[in-house]
């Protein structure tokens, strides 16, 4: 078995959502000083490679332990929406032509391209392609289980609504190395996020399996 690891890396002031606090990594302790060392780290849950859960945006809906964990492992189509410009609000109409007829009970990741412009700029902060409303209402009707991209938001505060409303949860700021476009479709896909009971999101490691 190989893992392809779709993840992004964490560090020190890291680039995030620009609402969040910015990461923080702090050494509290060294080989020299102690015998021991050790890192401190501050961040948002929703920082980096993580899973939502439904209550990050409906009161009253489960947080990232109250879903089974085998829901975050399973068959997952990547639709190749690689060039699409900035600004660009993916629907009904882009989806259908990257991804397959049936995916119920499947995955869906978007590669946008973006986890390749990772970077505090303006255009990776507040331009990036996001699903829209009438997107959101097409995953679900085809019946999909997790929905993933390679930004830190998979849309504004309405896709937030109508994807975890109904029960979709998603993993956002993925990134794609190109080797997953030559693989046969669907991939094998494992996102496990932390076990960390009542919060709204938790930091994940999503990798392919080859």
């Amino acid at each position: 078995m190989r893992l392809i690891d779709l993840s992004q890396p964490l560090f020190d002031d890291a680039p995030n959502c620009p609402v969040h606090p910015r990461p923080s990594f702090r050494r509290t302790a060294d080989h020299l000083q102690g015998g021991w060392r050790m890192e401190e780290i501050a961040m948002a849950t929703h920082t980096g490679s993580h899973c939502d859960a439904p209550l990050h945006k409906i009161p009253g809906g489960k947080s990232i332990t109250e879903l089974p964990l085998e829901t975050f492992a399973g068959p997952a189509h990547i639709a190749d929406l690689r060039g699409v410009a900035a600004d660009t609000r993916v629907g009904p109409e882009l989806l259908t032509r990257a991804l397959p007829g049936k995916i119920h009970g499947e995955i869906v990741l978007l590669a946008t391209g973006w986890g390749d412009k990772r970077a505090r700029t303006d255009e990776w902060l507040h331009h990036s392609p996001m699903v829209d409303a009438a997107g959101s209402h097409w995953l679900i009707e085809r019946g999909v289980r997790g929905i993933g991209i390679d930004h830190y938001t998979i849309g504004d505060a309405e896709t937030h609504t109508i994807l975890l409303g109904a029960g979709i949860w998603v993993v956002e700021e993925l990134h794609f190395p190109v080797e997953v476009f030559a693989l046969p479709q669907p991939v094998k896909f494992w996102s496990l996020p932390m076990n960390w009971p009542g919060c709204s999101g938790a930091f994940c490691r999503p990798v392919i399996e080859v």
